[in-house]
């Protein structure tokens, strides 16, 4: 049974003491709250230590937003799996569509990431997704076949157990706009397919698939409500407490 989850991706938000209130009234705010899905924070680098000072791990999952892929060495300004997971961190997001577009993150190279994240123990929130170009090229299936298959295909069932995969429209993530519930159910549906051929109806049926793309408590219910969505990773509703629990009471 695949389990839903909101997972808030904050980027590059909030000083560390911003951070550790706002994770403060998450961590309150589920622990005060029937909820019915799994809850992740995704934090800078910086915050990691001190907020997992003032969450539940228990009760309040903690990610950071990347990580290198090299887990030692002459790397200067780089953090490794390992020192993700030293701080008490459960999960990594790898993959985002900024770190793609912004930092030349290949396919090959999030392969790399994806093992060193996992031989450190975490679980990996891996990010894919189209462009509006993309998109309206026909190339949408093409795309993010090779994005998942390129860096996660070589993983072992036992391996792919630690994985949830994110899908991002790019043309929807902070423009706004919105793939509909159908749209975005539809691309959920591909990739669940893609993953039962790869490894069999029962794995990819346990599989969570999250919706990122400027998800907000006011379409949250609608698209939790599709057969493959199993949750969003959210941006910028992540960032205001009352928001990101509207989206995770969306279930």
């Amino acid at each position: 049974m695949r389990k839903n989850i909101v997972a808030g991706n904050w980027k590059m938000n909030t000083t560390v003491p911003e951070g550790v209130e706002l994770a403060k009234a998450v961590n309150d705010a589920v622990a005060s709250t029937d909820i019915k899905c799994d809850v992740i924070v995704g934090v800078p680098f910086t915050h990691l230590t001190a907020v997992k000072q003032v969450i539940d791990i228990n009760k309040v999952g903690l990610a950071a937003e990347n990580c290198a892929d090299h887990n030692s060495g002459a790397y200067t300004g780089e953090v490794s799996a390992p020192m993700v997971a030293s701080t008490g961190a459960n999960y990594v997001i790898l993959g985002h569509s900024e770190r793609r577009g912004y930092y030349n993150e290949t396919n090959e190279m999030l392969k790399t990431k994806v093992d060193l994240a996992l031989e450190a123990g975490l679980k990996v929130i891996f990010c894919c997704g189209e462009s509006l170009e993309e998109r309206e090229a026909g190339k949408l299936e093409e795309v993010i076949g090779a994005e998942i298959s390129e860096s996660l295909f070589h993983l072992d069932a036992e391996q792919w157990k630690n994985i949830v995969i994110a899908y991002e429209p790019i043309w929807a993530i902070g423009t706004g706009k919105t793939a509909t519930s159908d749209q975005a159910q539809e691309v959920h549906a591909f990739i669940r397919a893609l993953i039962a051929k790869q490894f069999g109806e029962d794995l990819a049926g346990d599989t969570t698939i999250l919706y990122g793309g400027s998800c907000k408590p006011s379409n949250a219910q609608e698209l939790f409500a599709k057969p493959d969505i199993d949750g969003g990773l959210i941006g910028g509703a992540s960032l205001k407490c009352d928001d990101f629990m509207g989206i995770v009471t969306a279930f």
